[in-house]
């Protein structure tokens, strides 16, 4: 068996829903070219908790978020230390974290979302979520790049998401812009950032920090499957 089969089996087995991997030299800022393969995961959130959500995010979404992006970065750590003890450098990409580089924009390391789509995981709806074909946005993304050179898998580079609006139309603060996807477009062109941050800061502080909001989430149609009873 491969080393990429032995570590699919091993990322399934420690919780992950969804692995695929990715060519990202291209993408990569220059300082981590060098780890060209990005290891992509995703971890499906509750269905019972997300049908929870109307017109605001509720306390056991705000934690439910929180517990799933510190069981991802648990999953990016047991990768990377396998990697490492077969040999390869591997770096992990905090689950959410946004980090102020330019002085401007507050964003991560690296996408999940743009590793995700290379690595055939989904593609990016025009909520400006990562969105699967079997769970819709109802997951959460993780991260690990490595110089281990692999198969990768088919990107996706097309969105799916056709003529679709529901979550533009629902968001709260008005800050989808509503454009359709392909790996040419750039986040500002799908989501005004600061909007979105500033209405969960001004709303939803009662709820956690105004850290999180998910109605956009709720609203698609793909994973939006599950009948509440």
């Amino acid at each position: 068996m491969e080393k990429i089969d032995i570590l699919k089996e091993k990322i399934k087995e420690w919780g992950a829903t969804k692995v695929g991997f990715g060519y990202l030299e291209d993408v990569l800022p220059s300082d981590l070219k060098h780890l060209k393969t990005g290891v992509s995961i995703a971890v499906r959130l509750s269905d019972e908790i997300m049908s929870q959500i109307e017109e605001m995010p509720t306390h056991t979404y705000f934690h439910h978020y929180r517990t799933v992006n510190t069981f991802i970065d648990q999953i990016a750590l047991k990768i990377v230390m396998q990697l490492q003890t077969w040999g390869y450098l591997a770096m992990p990409i905090p689950a959410s974290q946004s980090v102020n580089i330019d002085g401007e924009k507050y964003s991560g390391v690296f996408q999940h979302r743009t590793a995700a789509t290379r690595a055939g995981i989904g593609w990016i709806g025009r909520n400006a979520c990562l969105i699967t074909e079997e769970f819709g946005p109802r997951v959460r993304l993780g991260t690990v790049l490595t110089n281990m050179e692999v198969h990768y898998d088919e990107a996706i580079t097309k969105s799916q998401c056709g003529s679709c609006k529901k979550c533009v139309s629902c968001c709260p603060a008005l800050a989808l812009r509503g454009a359709l996807w392909n790996p040419h477009v750039k986040r500002e062109e799908l989501v005004d950032a600061k909007a979105c941050s500033m209405h969960m800061h001004n709303h939803y502080q009662h709820i956690g920090r105004g850290s999180v909001c998910g109605i956009c989430i709720q609203a698609c149609p793909k994973g939006n499957q599950v009948v509440k009873r």
